[in-house]
């Protein structure tokens, strides 16, 4: 199982240096791939543009949108461009995982109902992959650099209901689930595979999860001040996710662990610092 880390793209008090030092760091201590999360209403960067950022200063890294939200978007053939340059610009490093989030507050800031997110992730999901494999519009014909791959970059689609299954099989080349417990993983693993193996798809599903983390002097100090601020609009579920984060590096490995028992390919550690440390102390306990 290959293992990443995410960018802290979304910690408070994340800059220049910390997120460029962390993607430069994380490189250098053999990390599988950088991750970022998505959300607008949070003085996060933007994480496509963070992506970018880390794609400039590395070289072998993959680099991960676990997830970038779609429908609030709203413009699929900008959001497919956007996603082949970064991939263009990396040299085919990026795989990009998407989903229709939960939050009211960016779809309403992105004045897109709420009730149209899974109409409209369908028809955007339609729409990149066209363009990705060459679909010509307008009189310059194509939307974006050529694809580093025949489909286009590496798509994965997050959720855990019938829909995020239905999407992976009928769009994508993966799926990815955002937090739960490695049992959660396995069980909903096989259903991606059942379907994925039902509707006639070749080879097997690319299968990656998350989780969070803070290790060293602090760490559980960290990772409730962090997870419980983003993820403060769950109400109590914040806490059990602060709860959840991995905050030693005998937790570390009883996540890598686990979720390589139950059939993850991947295992990405979302950071709930900023501390370039934190990279060094991960990679010690579980690479």
């Amino acid at each position: 199982m290959d293992i990443g880390i995410g960018l802290p793209a979304t910690v408070p008090g994340v800059d220049r240096q910390s997120l460029l030092g962390w993607a430069r760091q994380a490189e250098e201590r053999g990390f599988s791939s950088l991750g970022v999360i998505d959300r607008i209403v949070y003085p996060n960067y933007e994480p496509l543009i963070a992506l970018a950022a880390a794609a400039a200063v590395t070289e072998r890294i993959r680099l991960l949108t676990d997830i970038l939200i779609v429908p609030y978007r709203v413009n699929a053939a900008l959001v497919a461009k956007q996603a082949a340059t970064i991939d263009a610009l990396s040299g085919g490093r990026l795989s990009l995982g998407v989903a229709i989030g939960g939050r009211d507050d960016d779809y309403e800031v992105s004045d897109v109902p709420t009730s149209e997110r899974g109409a409209r992730m369908d028809a955007m999901l339609a729409r990149m992959r066209e363009l990705w494999e060459g679909k010509e519009v307008g009189h310059a014909g194509r939307v974006g650099p050529p694809a580093s791959r025949e489909r286009g970059p590496e798509l994965l689609i997050g959720g855990m209901g019938d829909a995020a299954v239905r999407r992976t099989v009928q769009w994508a080349d993966g799926w990815t689930m955002g937090g739960g417990t490695p049992d959660d993983f396995a069980g909903l693993a096989e259903k991606v595979r059942a379907a994925w193996s039902e509707h006639g798809r070749e080879g097997e599903p690319r299968l990656v999860a998350l989780c969070y983390f803070a290790l060293g002097e602090g760490g559980r100090e960290a990772a409730d001040g962090y997870i419980k601020d983003y993820y403060a609009f769950l109400g109590e579920i914040a806490d059990q996710i602060a709860q959840s984060a991995v905050i030693s590096p005998e937790m570390a490995q009883q996540y890598r662990d686990g979720f390589a028992q139950a059939g993850a390919d991947e295992l990405v550690y979302f950071p709930c610092s900023t501390d370039v440390g934190q990279v060094d102390l991960l990679a010690e306990a579980v690479l």
